[in-house]
């Protein structure tokens, strides 16, 4: 049994040169070495290796076969962080995955809906400059003809630049009153999306922070048993890793603070101003439309004359 479990500590020995081997290549890596994610796990591998070292003394009474678990746990876990295999922190909670499907759907369908009012627009411009291009043509024509052919070219000329005017004046009421409008709209939803980042990234720290003082701590734990000279310094690191994790706490919770408030501003705010929107954009459309009918409506009369002649 003793011989078995000689050759068990010498085989998780040269595991553990192998691996060296492989973390000091990684670390060596400038950008390696800027990871906070390297830097706990090879924390972690260090510390794993500690208590392989010790076993035979009987401070961490596992089998060779659950301490080799825990040496391939941490190898995994560091070949995740160098090759990005490794799984993001992300929160688990229901309403905040329903609000963040919410938010991120409503960014499409509104920057859809503002494409199109930007096609709106441009729309009624096009159609303004036709009309003004139109008239300008039938005015010539009127001067060309006389009596009442002619009369009615310039009439027919004179209501489509008016038309004209009426049709650009429209299209920049349409702007101002619906297309920016949807624009301060989207990019709301963009700074909600802005604060939904920096809460992701404040929450995976906070967690980040968590497990790295929970390595600490098991470090501080086996060195007051086996290394009083150094309890220390990692008491001093632990007590600084702690108020860091602390900070973070009240980091995320702030920022969960912040979002909320953003949230409640937003649906207060924007839904009234774009109700407001939609609804000056329909008036406008019934003016517009009122408005060319009764231009052509007055003309039917003197080009019935002109017809009838």
């Amino acid at each position: 049994m003793q011989e078995k479990f000689r050759f068990s500590a010498e085989f998780i020995e040269m595991r553990r040169q192998a691996l060296d081997v492989f973390v000091n290549r990684i670390a060596s890596h400038h950008e390696l070495q800027q990871s906070e994610d390297l830097r706990t796990f090879l924390q972690a591998d260090e510390e794993t290796m500690e208590r392989l070292r010790f076993h035979e003394t009987g401070i961490f009474k596992k089998k060779p076969a659950d301490l080799m678990q825990i040496f391939k746990d941490v190898q995994s876990k560091v070949s995740d962080v160098v090759l990005g295999k490794e799984k993001p922190v992300e929160e688990s909670n229901p309403e905040y995955e329903k609000l963040k499907h919410y938010i991120f759907e409503l960014e499409n369908h509104l920057a859809e809906a503002q494409k199109h009012a930007y096609r709106l627009v441009k729309r009624h411009r096009e159609l303004g400059q036709s009309l003004s291009d139109f008239g300008k043509a039938a005015k010539l024509l009127g001067a060309c003809e006389g009596d009442a052919l002619g009369k009615a070219f310039t009439e027919l000329g004179a209501k489509s630049e008016a038309l004209s005017i009426r049709l650009q004046k429209e299209a920049h009421q349409l702007l101002m009153n619906f297309e920016e409008p949807l624009k301060d709209y989207v990019r709301a939803v963009q700074s909600i999306k802005a604060t939904i980042a920096e809460r992701a990234n404040a929450f995976r720290q906070q967690c980040e922070l968590a497990e790295t003082i929970k390595l600490k701590e098991i470090n501080l734990e086996k060195l007051m048993l086996t290394r009083s000279d150094r309890v220390g310094e990692a008491e001093h690191e632990y007590k600084g890793l702690k108020a860091e994790g602390e900070e973070a706490s009240r980091r995320f919770e702030t920022m969960v603070r912040l979002m909320n408030e953003e949230i409640v501003r937003f649906q207060e705010q924007k839904t009234t101003d774009m109700g407001i929107a939609f609804h000056e954009f329909a008036k406008g459309q019934a003016r517009l439309a009122n408005s060319i009918a009764d231009a052509w409506r007055s003309l039917l009369p003197k080009l019935e004359t002109c017809s009838s002649a």
